[in-house]
């Protein structure tokens, strides 16, 4: 019901904060393993919630579709209630988490699960389903750096921000093929609303922008020509992501479609860790020799 492997959308922005926040901070080497690994178990914790919600609250709508009937909850290999008890304990295991890293983290775990929750429910009311879901993963980054400073920072804004605009143009890509369905169940989406040749249209608006977003956080976190030819790249997995959609419009997505955001944040987290390897080992010495 809830693949961790697709965890990678989001989890090497939380990465980001981590390696970007940690140059910034004064935390000792004991506090930033145990900073990281709580991180990793939010991140984990938190998705496998929202995902679990999702499928559970949309059990009966992923019943009426082709496409996803054969899901755990509609096929009944998991039951609602098994599912509920999933959603509990993910949900339990990241408030929980969070209050061992620090206040504000813990006090803003709430309303980031509120968050997470509303996704699956906004394609009942508005077309703008699309932007809760890029808010609900573009969190990543900006909750990884509160768990590192306990504070807010221009820098994680940013690129939430930019990761915000690319979810949100993937998951308009991504309802595409389902535009007919949700049209016929009466359900709010950009494609289903505003037609395909629209839906693309905004796609790429939202693309661009998310591609600024990731320009002014890399001016702001001082990186280096290796971050700015990384995103000529990502721009070009960007243009694969709407052809591979645009190849396949009357049929379902490729996997391939899907692992383009998974290689897109990885690539991106990867330049940033080489463009700081340097300081950060310098960083990390320096601690291990004060200890």
């Amino acid at each position: 019901m809830v693949k961790l492997s697709h965890t990678l959308f989001a989890l090497p922005f939380a990465g980001i904060s981590f390696i970007l926040a940690y140059l910034q901070s004064s935390l000792e080497i004991a506090d930033l393993i145990r900073i990281g690994l709580l991180i990793v178990i939010c991140m984990v914790s938190a998705r496998s919630a929202a995902m679990g919600f999702n499928r559970y609250v949309d059990a009966e709508i992923d019943e009426r579709n082709p496409r996803t009937e054969k899901r755990e909850i509609p096929s009944g290999k998991i039951s609602k209630l098994s599912a509920l008890l999933f959603i509990g304990l993910s949900a339990f295991i990241f408030i929980f988490s969070s209050f061992f890293i620090n206040k504000l983290a813990f006090l803003l775990s709430f309303p980031a699960l509120f968050v997470l929750f509303l996704y699956s429910l906004t394609k009942r009311f508005t077309l703008f389903c699309h932007l809760v879901l890029g808010l609900a993963i573009s969190l990543a980054p900006l909750g990884a750096w509160i768990a590192m400073t306990e504070s807010i920072d221009t820098i994680p804004v940013l690129f939430s921000l930019g990761l915000l605009f690319h979810i949100s143009a993937f998951d308009i890509l991504y309802a595409i093929q389902d535009s007919d369905f949700d049209s016929k169940e009466g359900l709010h989406s950009i494609p289903s609303r505003l037609g395909e040749k629209n839906s693309r249209i905004i796609a790429v608006i939202l693309h661009v922008l998310s591609l600024i977003g990731f320009s002014f956080a890399g001016r702001f976190a001082d990186l280096g020509i290796l971050y700015y030819l990384v995103l000529s790249i990502i721009a070009f997995l960007v243009f694969y992501e709407h052809r591979l959609s645009w190849n396949h419009r009357s049929k379902e997505l490729p996997p391939r479609f899907y692992q383009i955001n998974s290689w897109i944040s990885v690539v991106l987290f990867f330049a940033i860790l080489i463009d700081k390897w340097s300081e950060f080992l310098i960083k990390l010495s320096s601690g291990i020799s004060f200890k």
